[in-house]
C-alpha cells in the first residue's frame, strides 16, 4: 500500500500496543539536531495547513533532509526539534494477488489487518519542525525547511518569529 492511503484522518485513533502484537518499531532515530544553546534569535517553524496523518518515516525524511542541509553552515549554529511524535498504529488487510489468479482475492469485509506502520495525526496550525538560528542563517534555515516540507505529505508554511530574551 502506499503512504498516500494512510494520509486521511478516519476513525479513532488506534494507539494501544498491547492490543497489537508486532507493531512496527519508530523509524525516528533522533528528535533533536544541532547544538542547544541560548544565543539563538530567530524561531524558524514548519507548521501545517491541513488536517492529516503523517507517516514515521516521512518524518524522518524531513528531519534528515533538513539536518542535511543545515549542517553545511555548521552543527553548532543551529538547533533543530521535531516536535511531533507518531503514536497511531497504521493497520492493512494484505489481500493475496498470486500468479495465475485472473481475480484479486476478495477476503473479510472490513478486517481488522495487521500492523504495518506508525504515524502522527496533526491538526491545522500544529507545528512539525522548529528551527532555532541567527539571523545570518535565515536564508539557509528557509531552504532546509523548504526541503523538508517535500518530504511530508501535507502542505506546510514555514513562519520566522523572533525569539525573546
Amino acid at each position: 500500500m502506499h503512504g498516500s492511503n494512510y494520509r486521511q484522518i478516519k476513525g479513532m485513533a488506534y494507539t494501544s500496543k498491547k492490543f497489537a502484537p508486532g507493531a512496527p518499531q519508530l523509524k525516528i532515530a533522533k528528535f533533536t539536531g544541532g547544538a542547544g544553546r541560548s544565543d539563538y534569535e530567530l524561531l524558524v517553524s514548519l507548521v501545517t495547513q491541513e488536517r492529516a496523518q503523517i507517516r514515521h518515516n516521512a518524518l524522518e525524511a524531513a528531519r534528515v533532509s533538513l539536518n542535511r542541509v543545515m549542517a553545511e553552515i555548521g552543527e553548532t549554529e543551529f538547533f533543530s526539534l521535531l516536535k511531533v511524535y507518531p503514536h497511531v498504529i497504521l493497520r492493512e488487510n494484505k489481500m493475496i494477488a498470486t500468479a495465475g489468479a485472473d481475480r484479486l482475492q476478495e477476503g473479510m469485509r472490513r478486517a481488522f489487518g495487521k500492523p504495518v506502520g506508525l504515524a502522527a495525526r496533526v491538526e491545522i496550525g500544529k507545528t512539525i519542525i522548529e528551527l532555532k538560528i541567527k539571523k545570518v542563517n535565515l536564508d539557509k534555515a528557509r531552504q532546509a525547511m523548504k526541503r523538508a516540507s517535500s518530504k511530508l505529505p501535507v502542505k506546510t508554511e514555514i513562519l520566522v518569529t523572533d525569539i525573546v530574551k
